[in-house]
């Protein structure tokens, strides 16, 4: 081709320089032209010159690799749209870049949209386009703007990564640290996943692909702006509408648009909750009443029963003493059970009043949470919102009711459920025992040796002693089911009468004796004689017969106390009376002599 040619076909294709997808193929084969002339035309130059010269009107960068470019629809197969991007053959996009996987494709033919071109021609010879790549060059490039202008951006959380969360941009992927997601710890971002928000950009590298956004940072300034208007006109006792946006162990902390309140556990509902999750989930709109607020700390307290009408009130009327109700229990400690009687109205039935018979035990034994109990009103506080219940007291007293049905007198049966230092427990039912005293086992015997006789699960039967229902005891005798062999004995023996007895031991203090064989006597050392040098009770043998006055008589224990001083000093009286005085002129021998003699005769 001549050199003028040339010249003159350069222009026109550089006059076309701004469209590259209408020349690209042109300029290819005018190269092709031009390296031929050259072959042609060395007489007048060399190639390069003429390369040179080529780049100088055309530019070095002729390829389209990694641009983006805008191109029509003209056809959709099954899998691809094929695009007519203004090049020398058409490019295709696969369908699966236009909706997410599940969704159909929305791209008609006709269409114009922006594509990357990812490889201007492949071993094929076609053009490889992509349309997600497109919205990233798009979304990057739009997003240095936000950066550089300091601009918040809209974007959606979609995954969750190591140290934080993805964030989609538009196209374009970002980090989001924990620590960025708010502007207090979050335990479950779910209710945040997959709704499109506003972020700050902190950080981005294009040439590393990183972008790294807080969320922290947009609520921290609207938090500013919206805090500061709220709080001018916050009042006690306002009602206002919120979100729940974080629960904890003891309450929830509701937004109340740019200023948070704490909703304490105890204020949610007028019923027992014992953890807030029970009524309330994150994200849940409610609408609650300032019921404190501290304008220096800006610490807002706020409530959600207090919109509702007071359980309380009118109580005393509705649950009088004595009347018995059916209702829930909710909660167990160990003094006792709580029950609800209805809706944010609760009683407590205390240890003491859950049974008649259990005594110290756990009231997880006797209740159990959600169970259904009939219960009696105790006592009713509406002052201090307290009502106190009694469980057994709907049920029979089973001392009442054994005391009906055994009188006392009447005999029993039962098992020998324990043995102690002073006696045993005989079961009478299920729930109550009888104690036998081990002075009521032997008529003879003494109380330690009659318990030998005895041991646990041994049946016996027993004679109903006493029953006494308000200390819950009942007592029991075995000996008494059998004649008391000194019956007759104490029943002739009164206070100052002579008796005979025999020694059974010989003590420091006194002698032990025993009177007609059932009754046991003492004799204490000041009784042993009138006179003190006699008061001895070495003196005395075991086995000895003595004559003793009676001083009392203890028909319970069966017990005589006894006194020779005593019968010696009467029956000096008596001599004294019969057979004259001293003063008389006769002596105490003499009348004592004269006694003696007497006595044997009339024996």
């Amino acid at each position: 081709m001549p050199i003028r040619s040339v010249r003159q076909a350069v222009p026109q294709f550089a006059g076309r320089r701004n469209s590259l997808q209408a020349c690209c193929w042109r300029a290819q084969d005018l190269r092709y032209h031009m390296a031929s002339a050259t072959t042609q035309t060395t007489d007048h130059f060399r190639g390069e010159d003429f390369a040179t010269l080529l780049d100088e009107t055309l530019g070095r960068d002729s390829g389209f690799d990694g641009s983006v470019v805008r191109g029509r629809v003209v056809r959709l197969t099954d899998d691809y749209a094929i695009v007519d991007v203004g090049l020398k053959s058409e490019g295709r996009v696969s369908l699966r870049e236009f909706a997410p996987p599940g969704v159909k494709p929305e791209v008609q033919p006709g269409d114009v949209i922006e594509l990357y071109v990812e490889r201007y021609e492949d071993r094929d010879g076609s053009i490889v386009l992509s349309r997600e790549k497109a919205r990233r060059e798009e979304a990057w490039t739009s997003l240095e703007k936000a950066f550089e202008a300091n601009q918040r951006v809209n974007g959606t959380i979609y995954g969750r990564v190591k140290g934080g969360f993805t964030v989609d941009l538009g196209g374009a992927m970002a980090f989001l640290p924990g620590s960025q997601v708010d502007i207090r710890p979050v335990r479950d971002v779910g209710p945040l996943m997959g709704v499109p928000q506003p972020f700050q950009i902190l950080k981005m590298d294009r040439a590393r692909g990183n972008i790294v956004v807080s969320r922290r940072a947009v609520l921290e300034e609207t938090r500013a702006e919206q805090r500061s208007e709220l709080i001018q006109g916050l009042t006690e006792g306002m009602i206002l509408d919120g979100v729940v946006k974080n629960i904890t162990d003891y309450g929830a902390f509701v937004d109340l648009g740019g200023v948070d309140g704490l909703l304490h556990v105890t204020d949610i509902a007028w019923k027992r909750i014992n953890h807030p999750s029970e009524a309330l989930q994150i994200g849940q709109p409610v609408r609650v009443q300032v019921i404190r607020f501290n304008p220096d700390t800006q610490r807002i307290s706020l409530g959600m029963k207090q919109l509702e009408a007071d359980p309380w009130e009118n109580v005393a009327l509705k649950y009088p003493p004595g009347a018995r109700f059916t209702g829930r229990v909710t909660n167990i400690t160990d003094y006792g059970a709580f029950v609800e009687l209805e809706p944010g109205v609760e009683g407590l039935v205390h240890v003491s009043e859950m049974s008649w018979t259990k005594k110290n035990v756990h009231p997880g034994k006797i209740v159990a949470t959600s169970q259904e109990v009939d219960v009696m009103v105790l006592d009713v506080d509406s002052s201090k919102r307290r009502i106190s219940l009694g469980l057994k007291q709907v049920q029979r007293n089973p001392w009442e009711q054994f005391a009906e049905e055994h009188k006392v007198g009447s005999t029993v049966e039962g098992e020998i459920r324990n043995i102690t230092e002073f006696g045993l427990f005989i079961g009478l039912s299920a729930d109550i025992d009888g104690m036998v005293h081990m002075s009521d086992l032997s008529w003879d015997e003494a109380g330690e040796e009659a318990m030998k006789n005895y041991e646990k699960g041994q049946v016996v039967k027993a004679k109903v002693l006493d029953v006494d229902v308000e200390k819950e005891r009942i007592s029991l005798g075995i000996k008494q089911l059998q004649e008391d062999p000194a019956a007759d004995a104490l029943a002739s023996i009164q206070k100052g009468t002579i008796v005979t007895c025999i020694v059974t031991a010989v003590q420091t203090n006194g002698i032990e004796v025993k009177v007609d064989d059932v009754l046991s006597g003492f004799i204490r050392r000041a009784e042993l004689a009138r006179d003190k040098a006699e008061q001895r009770p070495e003196r005395f043998a075991v086995g000895e017969r003595v004559d003793a006055k009676v001083v009392s008589v203890d028909r319970t224990s069966r017990k005589v106390a006894l006194t020779i001083k005593g019968r010696e000093v009467e029956e000096d009286k008596q001599a004294i009376n019969e057979y004259g005085s001293a003063d008389s002129g006769a002596s105490l021998g003499d009348i004592l002599g004269a006694a003696i003699r007497r006595r044997n005769t009339e024996d």
